[in-house]
């Protein structure tokens, strides 16, 4: 898998605004990666020092319009931890 499609895009929420304080963010990233996957490819792309990986996997809900049923995509979610002392420009801007 390459580097680019295993971080898909930041989630931000009020929840995860409140970990930017202490290193932690949280990302959608790709369902197939793992948590080695994730953390190579967070320190090779934003060049931080990763601590820990936390992972979710979300399934997607089901939606009506009509007589019309679907579901929304699944998603994954991991929540990454950096080691003491480092930070996020990136997002600490926001």
């Amino acid at each position: 898998m390459h580097l680019t499609n295993v971080i898909k895009k930041p989630v931000l929420t009020e929840k995860s605004y409140i970990g930017h304080a202490n290193g932690v963010y949280t990302f959608e990233v790709d369902r197939r990666s793992n948590k080695t996957q994730i953390k190579k490819t967070f320190e090779q792309i934003f060049q931080v020092k990763v601590d820990s990986v936390r992972t979710m996997n979300y399934d997607g809900k089901e939606k009506r319009m009509g007589k019309f049923v679907g579901t929304t995509n699944n998603k994954k979610k991991a929540i990454i931890t950096l080691k003491a002392g480092e930070k996020l420009d990136l997002l600490n801007d926001l």
